[in-house]
């Protein structure tokens, strides 16, 4: 049994199977994605979507969809499904589906009377090339397939409609042809491995719907154009491979490069496989450079925050530590150009000025230190780790400001400067500005780390401002943010102190090193067990808070006060599984086992094999925003990696 197979009856029910989405990418950009029933419920949904960088930053869907018709003694049977204005669904293929697997590749088997065709897609790695292969597995007498391809050509932001400015021209090219709709756009080449005819007949369907960009408040209806389709006859036991891709290829190799595909592929036959294959798709590499996706299909920008709590959790716990460096590399060049023009232009990686970055990178470089070497850190990155404190230190950051106490002061009143981010109307839906909790947690662990960088050395001696300032921070930390209740204010400014119950205060007990005592560590850990932890992640607000808004629906504006305000992030199990278990050692291992089965339950959930960007904070916990998202995916591998490191001992 296949860990992610649905029978016939999931797919005959559209209320289960438009819900789950599939997501394949190429690792440089490109994706394709849409329901296991291949029904296209969002605008970002297409089997060849693709960045298109002299038309800016947004990636781009060209092939939309291709709809398979199986003809035999003249009758025809579509196998596609569309849903059309008024939720009107035509022409309801997947009532000829009887299973759909996705072990490997994603791959659905049709049966039409004595006709079982198999149909497997693959992006081909790094190329921007959507292959579909067809097997007919029986057939009892003479059968042709039809392919009919539906071309968008539009950002995934927005909707296209019947318009005459589309070019119509095509030219044939070996076994298929190629043709592009609109200036700016490339050529897509649509080919076939052995030669079929295609028949030109030009058309728009009209009217197509998009539920999901309807349930979010966004345009929903669309046009699409069909320049024609391509027949082929096909023998029982033959394949035939479909290519859509951004330059001509040679029909004849592609059997062989779907198969090599295939070779390199790791089989999603467990939790921990559909994690580490969700985990390859965030990285993204571009010539000689590399990042790390935020998430899909949306978040196509390299969010540096996102990108460093991401890292190490995505590529050291898959044994990718080349992929590790490639990235850390490439942010660095950008890191040290951001310190040295004063917090000027941050290029590629965005929100690099956000207040915790910096910060984050130091963690993920601890990160790294523990999965190699702290002396393999060392020589690799620690000079960046020195320039990044002196760069904080030195007040050279345009929203750091290091004071007396030791901790640092932020100012976030006008703009969000953590990853608490919703804005509303332009203004911060969570205004944190002060002394934010886990700002000033990381800033104790990142001098802590380098204070051990120091002390590695029998030769070296730690300098004494360091000392006085990590012992300023543990004289000013508690008294600063610990209540009478137990538990650590979200942030304090001034007079002002934040009383939420929020899960921020969980990395003040989890990183590494803690400016808390045990009692008051344990403290801590109580209060965000009793309200914040939940089966798919811990609360972004306790529901005993002032603002407790749980469910993520509705309007762009509902969403944005929903947010942050109780929705579950499986993120931050991460440092909740360090707390947990810092504290309670090897007798908490089974606790956090048992944490793991909600999120084991979502592989077969939404974007099946991966974890969505976050979940309602209330039963049944429904997954909501970015279907797989890089910080989720990232942590709970982090999770499963720290258990396996009590199972050695």
């Amino acid at each position: 049994m296949s860990y992610l197979r649905f029978d016939r009856t999931v797919m005959l029910n559209l209320e289960e199977s438009l819900p789950r989405e599939v997501l394949r990418t190429n690792k440089s950009g490109a994706y394709h994605c849409t329901t296991i029933v291949d029904c296209n419920t969002r605008k970002y949904h297409g089997l060849l979507v693709v960045p298109i960088p002299e038309l800016g930053d947004d990636n781009h869907v060209l092939l939309s969809s291709l709809d398979e018709t199986v003809i035999q003694h003249g009758a025809e049977f579509n196998l596609a499904l569309h849903e059309y204005n008024g939720g009107h669904f035509s022409p309801n293929g997947h009532k000829y589906i009887r299973e759909f697997d996705c072990e490997k590749i994603p791959a659905t088997i049709y049966r039409v009377g004595g006709v079982i065709l198999k149909k497997e897609k693959i992006f081909v790695r790094h190329e921007q090339r959507i292959l579909i292969r067809y097997t007919l597995l029986d057939a009892h007498s003479k059968t042709t397939i039809r392919f009919k391809p539906f071309l968008a050509f539009r950002k995934v932001t927005t909707c296209t409609h019947e318009n005459d400015a589309i070019n119509k021209h095509y030219d044939e090219v070996k076994c298929g042809i190629k043709t592009s709709l609109y200036p700016g756009y490339p050529e897509l080449y649509m080919q076939l491995s052995k030669q079929g005819n295609f028949i030109f007949t030009p058309d728009w369907y009209r009217n197509f719907e998009f539920r999901k960009e309807r349930e979010r408040g966004h345009d929903y209806s669309e046009d699409l154009y069909v320049p024609g389709y391509f027949e082929i006859p096909m023998a029982k036991g033959e394949c035939v491979v479909f290519s859509a891709g951004l330059s001509e290829t040679e029909p004849t190799d592609l059997k062989q490069l779907f198969d090599q595909e295939i070779a390199a592929r790791t089989p999603r036959d467990s939790f921990e496989h559909c994690l580490k294959n969700s985990a390859q798709q965030f990285y993204n590499k571009q010539g000689n450079r590399s990042y790390i996706v935020a998430g899909y299909p949306w978040y196509n920008k390299q969010r540096a925050r996102d990108l460093f709590v991401s890292l190490p959790g995505l590529t050291l716990t898959t044994d990718h530590r080349d992929w590790f460096e490639k990235v850390m590399d490439t942010a660095q060049d950008k890191v040290s150009a951001f310190m040295t023009t004063q917090g000027g232009d941050e290029g590629q990686l965005k929100d690099l000025g956000d207040s915790d970055v910096l910060l984050w990178i130091i963690w993920a470089l601890q990160e790294y230190a523990k999965a190699t070497s702290l002396l393999d850190c060392k020589n690799k990155y620690g000079s960046f780790i020195f320039d990044i404190i002196k760069y904080i230190k030195s007040h050279k950051h345009p929203n750091l400001f290091l004071h007396a106490n030791g901790l640092l002061y932020t100012n976030g009143k006008n703009k969000p400067v953590t990853w608490m981010n919703a804005v509303v109307e332009g203004k911060p839906v969570t205004p944190r500005s002060g002394y934010v909790v886990e700002i000033n947690a990381l800033w104790y662990n990142a001098l802590r780390f380098v204070e051990s960088i120091y002390e590695m050395d029998s030769t070296s001696v730690v300098p004494p401002a360091l000392k006085e300032l990590i012992t300023a921070i543990e004289h000013s930390f508690a008294s600063t943010f610990l209540n009478k209740y137990g538990y650590l204010y979200d942030y304090v400014d001034g007079s002002h102190v934040d009383w939420s119950v929020r899960p921020n205060m969980i990395l003040a007990v989890g990183l590494d090193y803690s400016p808390l005592d045990k009692k008051q560590m344990k403290s801590v850990l109580d209060i965000v067990t009793k309200e914040l932890l939940t089966p798919k992640g811990l609360r972004s607000l306790s529901p005993k808070s002032m603002g407790y808004n749980p469910i993520y629906i509705g309007s762009i504006r509902d969403r944005g006060y929903a947010y942050h305000q109780g929705t579950a992030w499986p993120w931050l199990m991460g440092f909740y599984t360090q707390a947990y278990l810092k504290l309670h050692k090897r007798s908490g291992v089974s606790f956090i086992e048992r944490q793991l089965i909600g999120f084991e339950s979502e592989m077969s959930n939404n974007c099946i094999g991966s974890l969505s960007e976050l979940y309602d904070g209330n039963p049944p916990f429904k997954g909501r925003g970015a279907i797989s998202f890089a910080m989720n995916t990232a942590e709970i591998l982090r999770v499963l990696k720290i258990l396996s490191n009590y199972y050695l001992e």
